[in-house]
């Protein structure tokens, strides 16, 4: 249902909830748009690597071939497949869990150029990150949050490294 309703999510833990690690580059970036088409309407395999083509050259994913078993990528080249899949659908709210952890400095930098670059562009993005410098280097709004509720929350301006870890010490019970 989410994926009929224009929500995308790429999840915290990529390996077991967000690579289908015996698929290919190509299968793993279409697999969210076929599933939204149905699969009694199959994308042609032209189709398919003419999107995946794209958007490997979008987001810099490091493979010789589209073909490749995504599992045999780094960390960061699968989370990028992860976030193709979604881009693909071209949702209107893409919720990303933890999308930087575990990987190499120049990929964190290429995912978090690309959220900005979409969020400029009017797409709505849920940053969902435990590394306090990120949240503040990548949104325009913080909810901080304990055990499922809203604590606190932040705008503009007032996001800080500070402000944030003051509101979650005032907030401790």
């Amino acid at each position: 249902r989410a994926i009929e309703k224009g929500i995308g999510f790429c999840p915290e833990d990529r390996r077991n909830a967000g690579i289908i690690p015996n698929l290919s580059v190509r299968e793993n970036i279409v697999a969210a748009l076929q599933a939204r088409r149905g699969w009694l309407r199959r994308l042609s395999i032209k189709k398919q690597r003419e999107i995946s083509a794209e958007y490997i050259k979008m987001l810099s994913i490091a493979t010789t071939d589209a073909e490749k078993p995504v599992a045999h990528l780094s960390g960061g080249n699968q989370q990028k497949v992860i976030l193709a899949r979604w881009l693909a659908l071209q949702p209107r709210l893409l919720i990303l869990d933890e999308p930087t952890r575990g990987i190499d400095v120049g990929a964190k930098a290429e995912i978090e150029k690309r959220i900005k670059e979409l969020c400029g562009g009017g797409m709505s993005i849920i940053f969902i990150s435990s590394e306090l410098e990120e949240v503040v280097r990548d949104s325009h709004r913080v909810v901080v949050m304990r055990e499922g509720s809203k604590i606190g929350e932040l705008a503009g301006g007032d996001i800080s490294l500070s402000s944030i870890i003051k509101l979650i010490a005032e907030k401790e019970v």
